[in-house]
């Protein structure tokens, strides 16, 4: 059975805000191959990652979308310095 590996990130999560590089997709398609192989034995010609670039408004934490959640959360942080 091959491997498929979904890998989910935020668009500001790279260059200028950008999401990933090409160059950090690369890594991380050949780091969780690597991976794996090395602990599960799988076979990196059928292992499968995909990486899908979420817009942060269509990512949430704690029934909140994330730049409300980090809002609140930067808040409490503050109150308590």
């Amino acid at each position: 059975m091959m491997p498929y590996v979904n890998i989910k990130v935020t668009r500001e999560g790279g260059p200028g805000g950008a999401g990933p590089s090409t160059q950090q997709k690369a890594e991380l398609i050949s780091g969780v191959t690597e991976l794996l192989a090395k602990v599960l034995g799988k076979n990196p010609n059928s292992t499968v990652v995909v990486i899908d670039e979420v817009d942060l408004e269509n990512w949430g934490i704690g029934g909140l979308p994330v730049p409300e959640y980090r809002e609140k959360t930067n808040a409490s942080i503050s109150s308590t310095q």
